[in-house]
């Protein structure tokens, strides 16, 4: 997969996952915000929409292709794996970071494996698979979500806090109030949660 790694000083790692139409580079940026000395890894999604990387399939907004989301899921967690072992990087010490679509692939891999990461910060997901059976979760995990999102309503957010608890999970859920955007405001609650 297309990523780029900057080693940090300390010893968290951040991997971050890029909303549609983003890529690897996006997101390092919040590493400045939220842990200036942690390793960050970001990591381009391999599906293209129009010209526009995502991490899987859609078949129409709001409405994932779940079989693709069930095999990128697995994809991604496999190379973040291999991309540990190669910069040496520790998995109890990564904290996943996703935006929009990446956010969604970031709560998928929570919903296939348990204690993937030490912790989970999601902007502006939506539950991305149904009718699926979660492992037990002691991960933690922050939703940061926009009260008027237009393209991820605001129930599911809270279902997918809902479904996260009840495996176990704790989750924090950060409420917005500008729509689908990424704000600085809810970046730093995130720091402030972590």
């Amino acid at each position: 997969m297309e990523h780029i790694f900057h080693k940090g000083t300390g010893t968290r790692t951040f991997i971050f996952l890029h909303g549609t139409g983003g890529n690897e580079h996006d997101l390092l940026g919040l590493g400045d915000i939220m842990d200036p000395t942690a390793n960050r890894l970001g990591i381009r999604g391999e599906v293209l929409e129009n010209g526009m990387p995502r991490f899987f399939r859609r078949l129409a907004e709001g409405v994932f292709d779940e079989a693709d989301l069930r095999a990128r899921t697995a994809s991604l967690y496999t190379f973040i794996l291999e991309a540990a072992k190669r910069y040496d990087f520790d998995m109890e010490q990564a904290v996943v970071v996703g935006y929009s679509n990446g956010a969604n692939i970031a709560a998928s891999m929570l919903f296939h494996y348990s204690e993937a990461f030490a912790a989970a910060i999601l902007h502006h997901p939506m539950v991305p698979l149904r009718n699926h059976v979660l492992p037990q979760q002691a991960t933690r995990v922050f939703i940061a979500a926009g009260d008027n999102d237009p393209l991820c309503p605001k129930e599911e957010a809270i279902e997918l806090a809902s479904l996260l608890t009840t495996v176990g999970a704790q989750v924090t859920t950060h409420w917005e109030h500008n729509g689908h955007q990424l704000t600085r405001s809810e970046v730093e609650a995130a720091r402030d949660w972590l």
